[in-house]
């Protein structure tokens, strides 16, 4: 079961976060961590190879800049690690040799036992799968938990996850899972808008006109489905009149495989997911 952590609010006594990473997803957290009030700007401590992202979050936030990556380690009991996978070998030797820390990983397709095993074993670490609509605070994250992680740990990263939107708890060979539905899943969503418009374009209506209509029926659909105790199949059967207008729009969905190309898709996200892991 997982939950929404934005109603989660209230500081964590003693708290020290650390991110490495200042990019778009790593200033979204933290962001979203500092709004709800669970740690204060002046425990919060950040670097980024990018020196001019780091002072960029220290100007915009008001936490500090550590310099480099083993500061934040010595300095941070929790800290996110939001740094492109391409880069985390690098970044993971520059830990410096502190132990017992909760490292939070966001990097696709690194492994939690990659992890533990590049460390020496020293930290804690936790691995999750968020998404982009965390810059808005309307994410949805799952983590799973390294071999000598807590339940407090859990709690946790529930708690600082949840900040910027849903977050919740798989084993970790269901993080490529994950990734395929709700990792890459915005990029679906921008697809079919994409579709939308350029179908409305092609029945006549203007670019713009084409983009909000489409814009705002997926923010509306996406809220009725959260709003309402309905599963998405019985909303759709609601707005279905029998050999009315969405009856034929489905009918030719379903004449072209609308189903089988989206469980197609998802499943070469998987297995894509998966590959990225053993590389």
């Amino acid at each position: 079961m997982g939950l929404d952590g934005r109603a989660f609010r209230g500081e964590i006594r003693d708290m020290t976060l650390g991110i490495i990473g200042c990019g778009k997803m790593g200033r979204a957290l933290l962001g979203g961590i500092l709004r709800a009030g669970i740690v204060e700007p002046g425990s919060v401590w950040v670097h980024d190879a990018h020196a001019e992202s780091a002072a960029a979050t220290v100007a915009e936030l008001g936490v500090r800049n550590a310099g480099d990556n083993a500061t934040v380690i010595e300095r941070a009991d929790t800290v996110l690690l939001c740094v492109k996978p391409q880069t985390f070998p690098s970044m993971l030797a520059e830990l410096g040799g502190a132990g017992g820390r909760l490292l939070i990983s966001i990097a696709a397709g690194i492994r939690i036992g990659t992890m533990e095993q590049a460390t020496g074993g020293r930290h804690r670490v936790v691995r999750v799968m968020p998404n982009t609509p965390a810059l808005v605070g309307r994410g949805a994250s799952a983590y799973a938990l390294g071999a000598s992680a807590t339940e407090a740990d859990a709690a946790l990263t529930e708690r600082l996850l949840g900040s910027v939107g849903y977050v919740t708890r798989v084993t970790e060979d269901l993080i490529d899972a994950v990734t395929a539905v709700s990792g890459s899943g915005p990029a679906y969503v921008f697809f079919l808008v994409e579709s939308m418009v350029r179908a409305g374009v092609d029945l006549g209506l203007d670019e713009r006109t084409a983009l909000d209509l489409s814009i705002h029926t997926v923010a509306g659909a996406a809220e009725l489905m959260l709003a309402s105790p309905e599963s998405p199949a019985q909303l759709r059967e609601n707005v279905t009149s029998p050999n009315g207008t969405t009856f034929a729009a489905l009918e030719s969905f379903r004449a072209n495989g609308f189903d089988r190309i989206v469980r197609e898709a998802l499943r070469a996200a998987r297995d894509r997911g998966v590959e990225l892991g053993k590389g």
